[in-house]
């Protein structure tokens, strides 16, 4: 299987920049994973292809304003850096930019010194690991000086920080939103509460691993990044409970469809629990939990696309995709949705 295989014509203009104003006004594309039928609606349509019994898998993680820009103290050098995983002691796994001028030793400066770090160490990938000092509390500090990390394709700035969260968003640790969710709004979630479908939570911090281009020709040899997540007790046995009673389990967004797999085991039990995941799911994976996804449209090539057509079929997916394109959906973070059932 060729990652060129996942490849699409996408123009340009049809990338969106900006959030529409209804969160849930967004359009929304039926995909039927068995026959390939399509149709178009709006989001809000969503809650009458959801049935009673069924269960719906939101992922709460909240995006941090993972940015920072400093630079290299007694120097006038900018520095540019990403956070993507906190360890202990102060530590930060980041993307710097540029690297070369930041080797083991360097000290960067933030806000004035606010926010000062030292590289301690070059690891996978040429990340970085910065240790921070500061005085107070790193997260206002952060909520002060740093910005969203939005992704590269997304040029406009954003108004507004919320914007780029669920509204569901729960525990800080994201590098990223978990787009699909972006399209609820609290009043659609209840209509779909009194409908009589579940709503479970689930948490995965989002990694730039997800986004990572895929560089192999041949998929199998992709690495995929890990990522924490964790799931409670109580919400593992909401979900079990509706798979059980035979209602389907809907996953919001990659990230609670790779979370519910990768704890779920053999005999399609959810297992509570906290962990790290590297799990990478493209065509030919058998689906030990989920039924059906809520999603966005994906970059070409990308490990999102491959996750969604081993869900619904690859030339499924690829009708689909270039149906949108003719259709003029918008694609990517602030984009459309896809309900592949």
């Amino acid at each position: 299987m060729k990652t060129s295989d996942f490849y699409y014509e996408l123009p340009q203009e049809l990338i969106a920049q900006d959030p529409l104003d209804d969160r849930s006004s967004s359009r929304l594309m039926l995909l039927n994973k068995e026959t390939g039928e399509v149709e178009h609606h709006i989001f809000r349509d969503i809650i009458d292809y959801l049935n009673p019994g069924d269960c719906l898998v939101i992922n709460n993680t909240k995006v941090i304003p993972a940015r920072l820009y400093g630079s290299r103290v007694g120097t006038d050098a900018k520095i540019e850096v990403l956070l993507l995983k906190r360890r202990e002691n102060n530590i930060w796994e980041t993307l710097v930019k540029p690297g070369k001028k930041c080797r083991v030793g360097t000290q960067i400066s933030f806000g004035d010194g606010l926010l000062t770090a030292e590289v301690i160490d070059v690891v996978e990938d040429g990340n970085r690991l910065l240790q921070f000092r500061y005085e107070g509390v790193f997260e206002e500090i952060l909520d002060r000086l740093g910005q969203m990390p939005l992704p590269p394709y997304i040029t406009h700035e954003l108004k507004d920080k919320n914007r780029y969260q669920t509204v569901y968003a729960k525990f800080d640790g994201s590098a990223a939103a978990p787009t699909a969710g972006l399209h609820f709004t609290p009043e659609l979630l209840q209509k779909i509460r009194e409908k009589g479908v579940q709503i479970a939570e689930v948490t995965l911090h989002v990694g730039l691993g997800t986004f990572r281009p895929v560089k192999v020709e041949d998929v199998t040899q992709h690495h995929m990044h890990s990522e924490f997540y964790m799931i409670e007790e109580e919400q593992a046995e909401r979900i079990n409970a509706a798979k059980k009673s035979g209602g389907r389990v809907i996953a919001v967004g990659t990230t609670s469809c790779r979370t519910l797999e990768s704890a779920t085991d053999e005999n399609g039990v959810l297992l509570a629990g906290s962990g790290w995941t590297d799990i990478f799911i493209y065509p030919g994976y058998r689906f030990k939990l989920i039924d059906a996804l809520i999603t966005n449209f994906h970059l070409p090539e990308s490990t999102l696309v491959m996750l969604v057509s081993a869900l619904a079929g690859k030339e499924h997916i690829m009708e689909a995709y270039e149906e949108a394109v003719k259709e003029r959906y918008r694609f990517f973070s602030f984009g459309d949705a896809m309900f592949i059932y």
